[in-house]
């Protein structure tokens, strides 16, 4: 997850500024407890791998935590892709430039991957432009249709969610996803902030509901921490931080959503 950007969509507009719908609006709304649950292990069923295509490094952890662990509790394979470093997070920052964020971020991964007990996790860096994803969309499409196989699950962020690399990670995916015979499953991050409970414009009917246990939300709040560089306030440009409570509220309670 990234810098704030705006989209415009023959939807309407989907605005990723200021703190967005608050997240007692969503715990207020019963549609999120009436969403079919997901079942982990019939999605990815035994032999099928599991590939997650992160924008930035966090996306990982902010999307799919949870699901993360429940893949490594049934001994799935998982490889994930990190399309970009996340060099692009404090724009104009002397504290964290370009080239300390690139060097910075990916470690954070590792560090919250270690938390969840998943260290051995395969990592791919694509190191795409941070901002820039889709002008160098075909790239990506090209290095994940050489990774994947037929019978693969592809994790990708929704390709309506709102921020740009979001969308153009989840389109790349998708349609090498196509080519390979893999499946593809998509995760919503910033819709939360932009979309209000019930909105038409979110898939309710391919949505499913991934309950964690208290275990699991645990392990997945505590990984989170490990991304320093996007939970502090930046005193060189007196920003506030990348990832404020107010979005964390919608992002770490005990179930995470999907579209399949």
């Amino acid at each position: 997850m990234n810098d704030h950007t705006n989209l415009d969509t023959d939807d309407g507009q989907r605005f990723i500024e200021g703190d967005g719908t608050p997240d007692a609006d969503w715990q207020a709304w019963g549609g999120l407890a009436a969403l079919p649950l997901l079942d982990v292990a019939a999605l990815v069923p035994p032999g099928a791998r599991a590939v997650i295509v992160a924008p930035h490094p966090d996306d990982e952890m902010l999307g799919c935590g949870g699901l993360l662990q429940a893949l490594a509790a049934q001994r799935s394979r998982t490889l994930l892709v990190a399309v970009t470093d996340g060099a692009a997070s404090h724009p104009g920052s002397p504290l964290w430039p370009p080239h300390r964020l690139a060097c910075a971020r990916p470690l954070e991964t590792g560090h919250a991957l270690d938390v969840l007990g998943l260290a051995g996790t395969q990592v791919i860096r694509a190191r795409l432009p941070d901002g820039d994803v889709a002008a160098h969309a075909p790239q990506l499409q090209t290095m994940l249709q050489q990774l994947l196989r037929p019978g693969d699950v592809v994790f990708a962020t929704w390709r309506l969610d709102g921020h740009p690399d979001h969308e153009a990670s989840g389109h790349a995916a998708a349609l090498a996803a196509r080519a390979c015979r893999a499946t593809l499953v998509e995760l919503p991050i910033w819709s939360w902030h932009w979309a209000a409970p019930g909105d038409v414009r979110i898939p309710w009917r391919r949505a499913r509901r991934l309950v964690l246990s208290s275990e699991r939300l645990r392990r997945k709040r505590d990984a989170i921490h490990c991304y320093h560089s996007q939970l502090r306030a930046d005193p060189s440009t007196g920003r506030p931080s990348v990832l404020p409570p107010t979005v964390l509220e919608r992002l770490l309670h005990p179930y995470e959503i999907y579209f399949l």
